[in-house]
C-alpha cells in the first residue's frame, strides 16, 4: 500500500483531541461511560494492568486517556493537585447531562446557567481532577452582541472586592 492511500488524520478522529492522564484510567474509562455515555473504542493494557492508552468516543468526538506513568513526567490533576484544563462538551440537553455527570461521581463547580453568549452552561469536575464545562447552545449571537452582553453583566467592582 502507497503511503498515499494512508489518510494523515484517521477515519472518527478530528484535528484535536484531549488526552486525559488519570491516576486509574480503568476507573476513569468506566466513569465517563456513566457519566457522558463514551463508548470504548480501544484500550491497551500494559503488563501490569495499567491502561497504557484508551480511546473513547463521546458524542461525535474521540478522547484518548492512559494511566500516570510517573517515570515519564506523565501524572494526573489529582497527583498535581488541580488541572488548568477544561474541556468542553456541548451536547443536545445539558441540564439531563449535568444531572447525569453529578449521579454518576461528578462534583458540580458551577451550577447550569444561561449564560451571556447564547449557551445554557455548567460544569463539573469528575472523580479524577478533570474539569468539564457541559453546554447546549441556546442562541445565536453576533460577536457585537456578546460583547454589549458582557458588558452589561453584574461584575464586583474593586472596591467591593
Amino acid at each position: 500500500m502507497s503511503s498515499d492511500a494512508v489518510k494523515p488524520i484517521p477515519d472518527g478522529m478530528h484535528s484535536l483531541t484531549p488526552y486525559l492522564i488519570c491516576k486509574n484510567a480503568a476507573d476513569a474509562i468506566a466513569f465517563y461511560i456513566k457519566a457522558f455515555n463514551a463508548v470504548e473504542q480501544i484500550r491497551l493494557p500494559g503488563p501490569d494492568g495499567k491502561v497504557m492508552h484508551a480511546t473513547l468516543k463521546i458524542g461525535d468526538s474521540m478522547l484518548m486517556l492512559t494511566d500516570e506513568w510517573p517515570e515519564h513526567q506523565a501524572f494526573g490533576p489529582l497527583t498535581l493537585k488541580g488541572t488548568p484544563v477544561t474541556i468542553h462538551l456541548y451536547v443536545p440537553d445539558v441540564d439531563a447531562s449535568f444531572k447525569q455527570a453529578v449521579d454518576a461521581g461528578a462534583t458540580p463547580s458551577m451550577p447550569v446557567t444561561d449564560m451571556f453568549w447564547g449557551d445554557r452552561y455548567g460544569q463539573v469536575k469528575d472523580p479524577f481532577g478533570h474539569s468539564w464545562s457541559i453546554a447546549t447552545h441556546k442562541r445565536d449571537l453576533s460577536a457585537e452582541e456578546i460583547q454589549q452582553a458582557m458588558a452589561t453583566m453584574q461584575c464586583p467592582s474593586e472596591e467591593q472586592k
